[in-house]
């Protein structure tokens, strides 16, 4: 791992760690290609020029890697994390249009203006300076190139009542995410049981009663498994470095970073983003 100044070693670790212990094979295809789709919803696939080139920054396991690799021409796996690039080159490794680099965001060895798209998900509110972040991506693009970001909400879409469970929910995480890893494992395993699965299957059945669930605490869930409710509860609760931002601050980062068009998918994941580089950047 390098020692970039963008970026926070104890958060990286901890991911390699993560997707080192969930590496999402268990996950099903069905549900694999649901939660891809959508990430991707708003994603133009279709307007990407023949053997289109770009990156996957802050690739994990590679899941997503895995099948945005189907509709590319070469796909670079970017990750400052050596366990999780490890995890993502046993997932890809019968891939031969995907290269993988051991890189922080602002050390991506791309060349500026090179890449006909980009995406992040789940990553850049993971980094100190989220807007340097999606900068240092924006300039791998070439003029006009799609970047696709997810970045965690501050649920500004939300009740108040909403925003003060969660911010409930920070002292745990503040203390959990300094645990020892395999501590911090079985702890949010048992979040996942204890909190997530019964509140998702609350949802699931207060939704075939006809009832609008959409601001049921952890109503997203109600669809998934229990692996990707054990996945993310880790993600949620064992990681050091977190930062959330409304749709208004995601537009205003995403267009001081150079990129234009900016659209947003109206459902969860809240909120996922695509923007194009500007031509005058």
């Amino acid at each position: 791992m390098s020692s970039s100044r963008n970026i926070d070693p104890k958060t990286v670790e901890g991911f390699g760690e993560e997707w080192d212990a969930f590496d999402q094979d268990p996950m099903s295809e069905d549900e694999h290609r649901r939660l891809f789709g959508r990430y991707f919803s708003v994603f133009p696939f279709e307007n990407l020029p023949p053997g289109a080139e770009g990156f996957d920054l802050g690739c994990g396991s590679g899941r997503w890697a895995e099948l945005a690799a189907e509709k590319v021409g070469t796909l670079h796996c970017i990750d400052p994390a050596e366990k999780a690039l490890a995890v993502a080159r046993r997932r890809l490794e019968n891939l031969r249009n995907v290269q993988f680099h051991n890189a922080a965001v602002d050390e991506i060895p791309l060349p500026d203006a090179s890449q006909d798209f980009g995406y992040s998900l789940g990553v850049l509110h993971h980094i100190p300076d989220t807007e340097a972040a999606m900068a240092s991506c924006t300039r791998k693009l070439k003029p006009g190139a799609p970047f696709l970001v997810y970045l965690y909400y501050a649920f500004d879409n939300r009740p108040r009542w909403y925003r003060k469970l969660w911010r409930t929910s920070e002292f745990a995480r503040s203390s959990l995410s300094r645990w020892p890893f395999g501590l911090k494992k079985a702890a949010t395993t048992a979040i996942a049981a204890t909190v997530y699965w019964p509140l998702a299957k609350a949802a699931r059945l207060a939704e075939s009663a006809g009832a609008d669930v959409s601001n049921f605490p952890l109503s997203y869930y109600r669809e998934t498994s229990f692996y990707t409710m054990r996945t993310d509860a880790l993600d949620r609760f064992g990681t050091r470095l977190e930062q959330r931002f409304t749709r208004a601050e995601i537009e205003g980062m995403m267009s001081r970073s150079g990129l234009e068009n900016i659209q947003f998918r109206e459902g969860p994941p809240f909120w996922v983003a695509v923007g194009t580089k500007r031509h005058d950047r």
